[in-house]
């Protein structure tokens, strides 16, 4: 059991990195021109859903009984490693 808890702890914190980072790309879109603004703006939301996604994710592996707990954590893996990919190219395409 404290395998499943130090993983769920070390997602979730990396979950609350990846907003205060989203938080900060959408301030930085608010310096660009009008017309990039509209282009950040569908990405930031893109990147918003993939993180209620894998919040979403965080509250199943807190609910998963044992038997699940696998299950559960592969499919959270693939919604973590594309928040992880967004969350990279937005950085790249932000800076």
């Amino acid at each position: 059991m404290e395998i499943q808890e130090a993983y769920k702890q070390k997602k979730s914190a990396q979950l609350k990195e990846w907003g205060a980072q989203l938080n900060l790309l959408e301030a930085k879109a608010e310096n660009v021109g009008a017309d990039l603004k509209v282009k950040h703006a569908e990405a930031m939301q893109a990147l918003r859903e993939k993180q209620k996604s894998a919040s979403e994710k965080m509250k199943e592996l807190g609910a998963a009984s044992a038997e699940a707990w696998e299950d559960v954590k592969v499919t959270a893996d693939k919604v973590w490693d594309d928040l992880k990919v967004g969350m990279a190219d937005a950085h790249a395409k932000f800076k």
